[in-house]
């Protein structure tokens, strides 16, 4: 089990077995809608597999443009009232097919919040491509077009996603499972 900052972290999906997804997802979302595409990462944690992400598509004979946005979702407490929008793109969207890309698909309200808004924007077609899905924890009725992998209810980091700013950088998804000895 590797050891990370003094934490151990039990591999959910390697390196490898991402990798692999990636080129299939890819392969799905050029058989997708792709007029004019427009692909959005949603920021922080999906940098690194929509980075991959956009490599396969392009390995599968996609070239889209490609933009970020940054949402927080806000509230009291811990418990998200709403989604607002910290960082926008610049593109227009009107008539154009877009693909969100995200890390994680949870509650869904985040994801919702920025698919409607592509479409009151005057997108043509708003698609989803996450790499993880934890159904169990949704909020809101919502689906992603593309899905990497399901996800059991654990708190993961890895490939972007983090805890406290920690473990974006891991190559992989993992648990926390506890300190090292």
């Amino acid at each position: 089990m590797p050891v990370v900052r003094g934490k151990n972290i039990e591999p959910l999906y390697t390196a490898e077995t991402i990798a692999a997804r990636n080129s299939e997802l890819a392969g799905m979302i050029v058989n997708g809608p792709h007029k004019d595409l427009l692909v959005i990462a949603v920021l922080k944690g999906s940098f690194i597999f929509a980075a991959d992400l956009i490599r396969s598509m392009h390995t599968a004979g996609l070239a889209p443009e490609v933009e970020f946005i940054t949402l927080s979702s806000y509230g009291t407490g811990t418990v998200s009232q709403g989604v607002k929008i910290t960082k926008d793109i610049d593109s227009d969207v009107h008539g154009r097919d877009v693909l969100l890309i995200d890390d994680i698909l949870e509650s869904g309200r985040t994801l919702r919040f920025a698919k409607e808004l592509m479409y009151e924007r005057g997108a043509r077609n708003v698609t989803i491509a996450v790499l993880l899905d934890k159904r169990v924890k949704r909020k809101v009725e919502l689906e992603a077009d593309y899905v990497g992998f399901e996800c059991p209810d654990h708190f993961v980091v890895g490939y972007g996603m983090d805890v406290a700013y920690a473990f974006r950088e891991l190559p992989f998804v993992g648990v926390v499972t506890g300190d090292a000895e």
